[in-house]
């Protein structure tokens, strides 16, 4: 059956993967293991090294050299160890690829268009990962420098498996890791490889069977269809298409995962099945959890959280809310996707306030 074309984001990564990423990806996997064997203290630097490689092959020069100067503009503000400076910094060099001069500059480096939405993907993931670096390095003292250097950022910033897509992974939780050492076993990573393969490979075929035989994008993408349907089956088209949103990010997060285990490291937990959750809460707890590590320690905790005052825990999961969407894109629908997410986490948790008042226990 004619495949369902109407996901951009499947079939843009699909396309990539089969032309040069899984190529990229495996390249890295070579690497990794060949550092981990004969030099393992120089591993973050030979990872470093071909991530870089790789950023030029796919982006080109001016690609490359677009994200080593959001590095060097975001440590260079770091210096001055100011927690809102560095997010200002980084708003403004997210807010520089939604200038529509800069727009055109950046896709006249390019042939296609998916080359230039490549490097745009590639840099909105990158700033995040900018951010937690800069952060970090507010809040660490000097003596703890040597490991907040600029090298260091470079190695974080351009670990590969992570470089285009994701998942998120804080620096603190990426540094720590990568400098443990630990014993390494060829027999167990290959098992881990054969395992990881079959599983993200069910994965993928699953996925091809929904966009093949379930059409739910080209009906979303239709009026009257939508218009003739009982609310049972718009219910219906819903979970179907948050289903597959599932199973999508299976494979796009359980491939660098994969290379994550392989490398050593303890990648975020994938996506939680949809179909298990009941509240907005988990939803955002256990589907992207690197993005929610991320939002928890450096949004919603340093603006208070649930340890401030009700008007103090509205406020930081407002802004929270905010960044997400804007950081998605800030278009009018993704602001009005960020708000009644809030409202969802809202009067779940004030449920949850009034359900623990003890009269209301006894009347339960």
């Amino acid at each position: 059956l004619p495949q369902d074309p109407m996901d951009f984001e499947w079939n843009y990564w699909i396309e990539w993967g089969r032309e040069r990423i899984l190529w990229l990806l495996a390249g890295h996997l070579v690497v990794s293991q060949v550092s981990r064997l004969l030099v393992e203290k120089y591993k973050p630097w030979c990872l470093m090294v071909y991530g870089m490689a790789a950023c030029w092959l796919l982006l080109g020069i001016k690609g490359f050299a677009v994200i080593l100067v959001h590095a060097a503009i975001s440590f260079a503000v770091a210096q001055f160890q100011l927690s809102l400076l560095t997010w200002l910094c980084s708003l403004i060099l997210l807010s520089t690829l939604r200038i529509p001069a800069v727009e055109e500059a950046k896709r006249k480096w390019y042939d296609t268009e998916n080359e230039y939405y490549l490097l745009l993907f590639t840099v909105s993931v990158r700033c995040l990962f900018c951010t937690s670096f800069s952060l970090e390095y507010c809040w660490h003292g000097p003596a703890q420098k040597s490991s907040h250097s600029f090298l260091w950022m470079l190695a974080y910033i351009f670990y590969y498996p992570t470089f285009h897509n994701g998942p998120l992974m804080n620096f603190d939780e990426f540094s720590k890791q990568m400098r443990r050492k630990e014993a390494f076993s060829l027999k167990t990573n290959l098992r881990i490889l054969i395992l990881g393969i079959i599983r993200i490979f069910f994965w993928w075929c699953l996925a091809e069977l929904m966009i093949h035989l379930m059409y739910i994008h080209a009906l979303y993408s239709s009026t009257p269809p939508l218009e003739a349907a009982s609310y049972w089956a718009l219910g219906g088209l819903a979970l179907a298409q948050v289903l597959f949103f599932y199973v999508k990010y299976l494979v796009l997060y359980g491939v660098p995962a994969l290379l994550l285990q392989m490398d050593g490291l303890k990648p975020p937990a994938l996506p939680c099945c949809v179909s298990l959750m009941h509240s907005f809460t988990k939803m955002w707890r256990s589907f992207d959890v690197g993005l929610h590590r991320f939002l928890v320690r450096y949004i919603y905790v340093p603006m208070g959280g649930s340890q401030s005052s009700l008007l103090g825990t509205l406020f930081s999961t407002a802004l929270t809310f905010a960044f997400v969407s804007y950081w998605h894109g800030g278009q009018s629908y993704l602001w009005y996707w960020g708000a009644l997410n809030w409202l969802g986490v809202i009067v779940e948790n004030g449920v949850k306030r009034i359900l623990s008042i003890s009269i209301i226990q006894d009347l339960i």
